[in-house]
């Protein structure tokens, strides 16, 4: 039989079944052969929040999604070309978001009369015609994994449990993927058990074979790397939560200090946790509290004992730890507070996306206590985030927030690895003795002496002789540190600390605006890839707009107020009910129109391109 290959500049691909399937696993190997392959490459893994969830239910659906492409791409894809349906009700949860024309490939095996209803359907979608605008390939996947283990020691639930391999190999022969990573990772990950890594090798390569010898799939696609996507240096795929722990490494490192993280596990943020913990050679010293506040107490005493301290959180983890953020604002002290946002309230959504703590770590905090809050754009970026937040924390001796998301958190992409000599120095000065002169002549140690430049007090050790000095949440005296009820002095320590935050030095707001647009989007966060991708379509099609994306929330770019008022119009596309729009508006007077969605999914660039150009044209 003659097989054909197309070329394709890109191609989205879904991986659906049962949240015990194995599709988070099978779309990370999948992605990895894709990077390696030096394709870009962008994901969106989505899950339900139990543990398992109840099986061949829409409740209990987990896919994942992968874009990659022979260019340089900006999201996960807004719809798959390809869908992989292990069961009825990964069939019913994403048919709707393939276009018509689009492939759907099914594990027939799953649709018995019983599954099909608990999915809820009132006859196979298989059999009634509603798939005829797809072209289906019916694969008995379990069947051909179970025919293709039989010589193996294994009981058939064991063998099916490697249908996912089946699908993967399938998969990597209709886009030419290399196959030698899959099979070292299965080898390495069942080092302890070479029965079960022999077998599910051999249903991955019974997978590529099955592709290789059916006639249901005579086509085969290649998408070339995208060569001319990169600048030249070394790739590896990361996800926003190991890009971010690898930042905090880093800027221990850059900082000469030891760090410390005070956490409770928490979704989407205890990878990070689990990260950190496997380098205790780099410093890291992880402790997995007992609650919230517990982590965030520990992470204080380890900034007042000299580490980079931070603390890992979402948003309910967030709204526990706010007053001991407070106490840092008051003590002074570099505190790294890392927010991994989550649907909420309360509970909420564990495992889905949304942006909507910018007002909580904002203003949660009773009094004055500003903090300063810096946001994540990309997975990858969220390694330069981290450094960026450590140099904020360390040099005005401040806590600061550091937001990400579930998007990108789970989320990945291909990563330059930085040479040494691009890291920032980020090493600071400890006080080593008396810094003030009395009336008398004593010298004498004010731990809240700042410098003039940052304001920032100095960082004394304790046990360090003769800086002695006393600590706590109670009004300090100015330089002294003494407990004070004086009105003056309060109101002087409110404007000082508040003082020191606006005073930071941030980098000015980038304008993206090659034609000289009247309208301006404005992000912030993980909206950079679909605002992007929406704004590269526009223009395509004639449209002149123009893009901002905001890193520093607090406080804004010192350019902000210049660079809004240079435009008619102000849109802001947020995961929430328009928080940094009012933000914009209170500050800077601007009638900034909010676009926003919370249904716990990233925006699609399309979705973002209809309502940006109906902004552009309303009148």
């Amino acid at each position: 039989m003659t097989y054909q290959t197309e070329q394709l500049g890109r191609v989205v691909i879904r991986f659906s079944g049962d949240s015990g399937d194995g599709m988070q696993l099978t779309g990370d190997l999948f992605t990895s052969e894709t990077a390696s392959f030096g394709n870009d490459v962008a994901t969106l893994p989505n899950f339900p929040a139990e543990i398992r969830a109840p099986a061949g239910t829409l409740p209990g659906v987990s896919s994942f999604q992968l874009h990659f492409a022979d260019h340089d791409i900006l999201t996960p894809g807004d719809a798959p070309d390809v869908l992989v349906a292990m069961n009825p009700a990964a069939l019913r949860a994403n048919l709707a978001d393939v276009p018509r024309g689009g492939e759907v490939i099914v594990n027939t095996d799953e649709f018995t009369d019983r599954a099909v209803r608990k999915a809820g359907y009132t006859g196979s979608p298989l059999e009634d015609g509603s798939l005829d605008g797809y072209r289906v390939h019916a694969v008995p996947l379990t069947t051909l994994t179970v025919e293709a283990l039989k010589d193996f020691d294994l009981s058939r639930r064991e063998a099916e449990r490697s249908k996912n391999m089946f699908a993967l190999g399938l998969l990597s022969w209709m886009y030419h993927r290399p196959t030698e990573g899959t099979e070292r990772f299965l080898t390495s990950k069942f080092a302890k058990r070479p029965d079960i890594a022999a077998a599910n090798i051999a249903a991955f390569r019974a997978g590529w074979n099955f592709g290789e010898t059916t006639e249901d799939f005579a086509v085969s696609y290649e998408v070339a790397p995208a060569a001319q996507a990169f600048p030249a240096g070394t790739y590896r795929n990361i996800s926003g939560n190991l890009a971010l722990a690898y930042g905090l490494v880093t800027a221990a490192h850059q900082a000469d200090l030891p760090l410390f993280l005070g956490s409770y596990p928490i979704t989407p943020a205890s990878d990070i946790l689990h990260e950190l913990s496997r380098h205790k050679n780099f410093g890291v010293r992880t402790f997995q509290a007992e609650d919230e506040i517990a982590a965030v107490c520990a992470a204080l005493g380890a900034a007042f004992g000299g580490s980079l301290a931070v603390t890992t959180t979402s948003g309910p983890g967030v709204t526990i730890k706010q007053e001991t953020i407070g106490l840092a604002v008051s003590l002074e002290l570099p505190l790294l507070v890392v927010d991994i946002q989550r649907g909420g309230p309360s509970t909420g959504l564990p495992t889905k996306t949304e942006q909507a703590d910018l007002l909580q770590v904002m203003y949660g905090r009773n009094g004055e206590a500003p903090v300063p809050v810096i946001a994540a754009r990309t997975p990858a970026d969220c390694f330069d985030a981290a450094l960026e937040a450590a140099r904020i924390a360390l040099a005005y001796r401040t806590p600061v927030f550091l937001l990400s998301d579930g998007y990108l958190a789970n989320g990945s992409e291909p990563w330059r690895i930085p040479h040494l000599d691009e890291l920032p120095d980020l090493r600071v000065r400890f006080a080593q003795g008396p810094n003030h002169v009395l009336d008398d002549g004593t010298e004498v140690f004010r731990p809240y002496q700042r410098d003039p430049r940052t304001l920032a007090r100095p960082w004394a050790v304790p046990g360090t002789p003769g800086l002695e000095h006393r600590i706590g949440g109670i009004e300090k005296q100015d330089g002294t540190g003494d407990i004070s009820y004086d009105p003056a002095n309060h109101e002087f320590m409110v404007r000082t600390r508040q003082a020191k935050i606006d005073g930071i030095d941030v980098a000015d707001v980038e304008v993206d605006d090659p034609d000289g647009a009247r309208t301006l989007v404005l992000g912030w966060g993980s909206t950079y890839g679909p605002v992007t991708a929406a704004v590269r379509r526009l223009r395509a099609a004639g449209e002149s707009i123009a893009q901002a994306h905001l890193r520093h929330l607090n406080p804004f770019p010192h350019n902000l107020g210049e660079v809004l008022g240079r435009f008619d119009r102000v849109v802001v596309p947020e995961m929430n009910l328009g928080q940094l729009a009012g933000l914009v508006r209170a500050k800077y007077a601007v009638a900034a129109e909010s676009y926003t969605q919370v249904n716990g999914m990233p925006f699609k660039a399309e979705q973002l391109a209809q309502a940006l150009k109906e902004a552009l044209h309303a009148h």
